[in-house]
């Protein structure tokens, strides 16, 4: 008897699979459909931005290496056009070589580049923090001290491993300044903090032992 009750219910459970099949063909065909068609468009997708990062990879490479000071103001403008890009690895690398050669004399320019690296391409955290570092790095001579922590704020409200690296920044800025009492609180951070990078709360302590006697 339980037999023929198992074999009554599991024909009657293949009837009903067939039953739904029947009945909702089109909807089955149509979702298969979509799911290959997604498939399909996520590889072409990921083909194209191969393609896209080999052919920004090619053009950068090739505007350094054809780079002379007789071209300074046409590589400047073709590596402007790579940053407009907005690809994560080589817009960063033509903003830094732009820096490294002076191919921009204009800090308000070069600020203006720094914000597209940061502001308009998504980055892996820390790469993007550099950068902020290296904004900072780049205007420190020229601005005021509320204009660096305005820059280096994400990295100091943050646990980054850049973080140690803007401190001593603006305990440089504050020395340079000739106000050691900030100065000093910024190295003490340094000191006091466990994530600290380990050379740069070494040269913390030596500078607070050297002007402090700490």
């Amino acid at each position: 008897m339980d037999e023929e009750t198992a074999i009554v219910n599991n024909n009657t459970r293949n009837e009903k699979i067939r039953f739904f099949f029947k009945n909702n063909k089109r909807l089955l065909i149509s979702i298969f459909s979509s799911i290959v068609i997604l498939l399909i468009a996520y590889f072409i997708f990921d083909e194209y931005k191969e393609k896209k990062k080999i052919k920004i990879s090619n053009q950068y490479n090739s505007i350094v290496t054809g780079y002379s000071k007789n071209n300074a103001e046409t590589t400047a403008q073709a590596l402007i056009k790579l940053i407009s890009k907005k690809d994560s690895t080589y817009s960063p690398l033509s903003l830094y070589f732009i820096i490294d050669n002076k191919l921009i004399k204009e800090p308000s320019k070069v600020n203006e580049l720094f914000d597209i690296v940061i502001e308009d391409i998504y980055l892996d955290r820390e790469i993007k923090n550099l950068i902020i570092y290296k904004k900072a790095m780049y205007n420190a001579d020229i601005i005021s001290e509320n204009e660096l922590l305005d820059i280096l704020n994400p990295i100091l409200k943050s646990e980054s491993v850049w973080k140690s690296h803007a401190l001593l920044l603006m305990a440089d800025f504050f020395e340079h300044s000739n106000n050691l009492i900030k100065s000093k609180d910024f190295l003490e951070e340094i000191v006091n903090s466990e994530l600290a990078n380990n050379e740069i709360r070494i040269e913390a302590e030596r500078r607070l032992k050297r002007k402090f006697g700490e």
